[in-house]
C-alpha cells in the first residue's frame, strides 16, 4: 500500500483526493455557502474545501471549486488586490459553467444567475479596477415549481 495521497484529474492536472462521505461534504457545502453568504468569504473557501477534495467526480468537483474561486475571489477583493480577485472570478466562471454542461446536482442554485453576476463583476473590473467592490455574487436559488 501507498503513502503518497490520493489524486483525482481536474481539468487536466492532479488535485488532492480525500475521500469524505456524501453526508460530511453536503454539510461542508453548506457551511461553506452560509459563510460566503454572511461575507466571511476566507471561511467559505475554508469550509468548501473538504468538500471539493472529498468527492472524485468530475461535476461535483467543478461545482466546490468553483465555489472556492467564488470565495477567493472576494477574499482578494478584501486585500485590495483587483488582479487576484480577477483571476479568481474568471476561474470560478470556468469551473461553475463546467459544472452547468456536466449537470451536475447544483444542490438549489441557480449557477446560470451566477454566472451572469460574475460576467457583471468581471466586465466592471476590466473597465474600471479601482470599480473593485466588496458587493459578491449572490447564490441564487432555482425556482421551484
Amino acid at each position: 500500500m501507498s503513502d503518497a495521497p490520493a489524486t483525482v484529474v481536474q481539468a487536466g492536472r492532479a488535485k488532492a483526493y480525500r475521500p469524505l462521505a456524501a453526508a460530511e461534504r453536503e454539510a461542508a457545502f453548506r457551511r461553506g455557502v452560509a459563510a460566503y453568504e454572511a461575507g466571511d468569504f476566507f471561511a467559505a473557501h475554508e469550509h468548501l474545501e473538504p468538500a471539493w477534495m472529498g468527492t472524485a467526480d468530475p461535476a461535483e468537483r467543478n461545482l466546490h471549486q468553483g465555489l472556492i474561486k467564488l470565495a477567493a475571489g472576494y477574499v482578494h477583493a478584501v486585500r485590495g488586490n483587483p488582479l487576484g480577485m480577477a483571476k479568481n472570478l474568471r476561474g470560478a466562471r470556468e469551473r461553475l459553467a463546467e459544472a452547468l454542461v456536466d449537470d451536475v446536482d447544483p444542490r438549489g442554485l441557480d449557477i446560470p444567475a451566477i454566472l451572469r453576476e460574475i460576467d457583471g463583476r468581471l466586465t466592471k473590473l476590466a473597465a474600471d479596477p479601482t470599480t473593485m467592490r466588496l458587493d459578491q455574487p449572490a447564490l441564487h436559488r432555482r425556482r421551484t415549481r
